[in-house]
């Protein structure tokens, strides 16, 4: 019998991680998959429930990370109805009993919202909550729970989970996703195991446009994995929220703004776009966040704009233009500028205005002057 593939592309690191541990006689019971987004975090994750949750699941298959496909239990996580599999995110808090947590702006994950579907314990509204990590699993193999985006957890959420993490009942495991390791408490990543995700390489990103995920051809082909870099999962929501069209309208007034022209009407048609595809992406998932939806939409433009100049950084490099690298770099933090007051919850028609004038005027700076 051949030996098992696992079918995570790209992530030979966290095969072999997760391959050793389920190969031992007891898997780590709290793990960290960390890096970029849209690279196999959660593909990852699903195969590693596919492992825990199914006796049918020999050492070979343990070994690989590579599940028994065909059983009962690998039909139930392919439909998403497994029991004792729980994905648990911020636009949960949309279908909550606690009316505080359905009408707050879902841009984080709070305690009550890991009361309900994880640690238990009495909310804000005075409803206690049993436990759903010590509950009894459905169908006697184990529970596994994912949170997506743990970067999110507030901070007291964090601190109620570490007993949950210090003291699981047997064959319950927790996995946090994050695309931001620094932003979980130094406590929190003591107790866990931490397997880190990269970019796929060139060869794992050809096999996996082998599979036919992308159906852009040509120039939108060709940049759409450019902005991608190395994440299928970025190839294919440029796909499917046409931002080869955005670059397109965008790309020549930052070209404009890198000769310190300032375009008269960008900053108003960057926030039109966001707040399009924050519209679009709301009406179309129930559980989307309107919030969340419109920080995405600043998120797209922000890399967007990276991307422009990181091409620019590298033409400039290639023809030894020091002066040109350096404007690059000045509007470079313009941009991670922006991204703060993004955080920060600045109107994000006055934080677009700031990256446009701040971009425009750092080309007309001369070389070496102050901000």
């Amino acid at each position: 019998m051949s030996r098992p593939v696992s079918p995570l592309l790209g992530q030979s690191g966290a095969v072999r991680a997760f391959g050793k541990a389920l190969g031992g006689e007891r898997v780590h019971h709290a793990w960290i998959l960390h890096g970029p987004r849209g690279v196999g975090k959660m593909s990852a994750a699903r195969l590693f429930a596919g492992l825990v949750l199914d006796p049918r699941a020999g050492s070979a298959e343990r070994e690989a990370l590579a599940p028994p496909m065909g059983t009962e239990e690998s039909h139930l996580l392919q439909a998403g109805t497994h029991p004792d599999f729980t994905v648990i995110h911020k636009e949960l808090a949309r279908h909550s009993a606690n009316r505080e947590l359905r009408e707050r702006k879902q841009l984080n994950i709070p305690l009550d919202l890991l009361r309900e579907t994880l640690i238990g314990g009495t909310d804000g509204e005075g409803r206690t909550h049993d436990s759903a990590a010590f509950r009894t699993a459905s169908r006697g193999h184990g529970k596994v729970f994912v949170i997506d985006e743990a970067e999110l957890l507030e901070a007291e959420a964090q601190n109620a989970l570490l007993k949950t993490l210090e003291e699981p009942p047997p064959h319950t495991y927790i996995l946090l996703l994050t695309t931001r390791l620094d932003r979980l408490l130094p406590t929190i990543r003591s107790r866990c195991q931490q397997v880190a995700f990269g970019p796929l390489d060139p060869a794992a990103m050809q096999a996996w446009l082998a599979g036919g995920a992308l159906k852009a051809q040509g120039a939108e082909r060709e940049w759409i994995l450019q902005f991608a870099e190395g994440s299928p999962g970025a190839a294919l929501s440029a796909e499917r929220q046409g931002l080869h069209a955005w670059w397109k309208d965008f790309q020549p007034d930052f070209t404009r703004m890198d000769r310190g022209t300032l375009p008269g009407t960008l900053a108003e048609r960057l926030h039109d776009h966001a707040s399009e595809l924050a519209e679009s992406i709301v009406k179309e998932n129930e559980y989307a966040s309107k919030e969340a939806a419109n920080r995405l939409g600043l998120a797209i433009i922000a890399r967007m704009a990276g991307l422009h100049l990181r091409q620019r950084l590298a033409t400039a490099s290639l023809a030894d233009d020091a002066a040109a690298m350096a404007q690059a770099l000045s509007a470079i933090e313009c941009i991670e500028r922006f991204d703060e007051n993004v955080r920060g919850n600045v109107n994000p028609k006055l934080a677009l205005a700031a990256l446009v004038a701040e971009w425009t005027g750092s080309a007309r700076r001369p070389e070496g002057a102050a901000r």
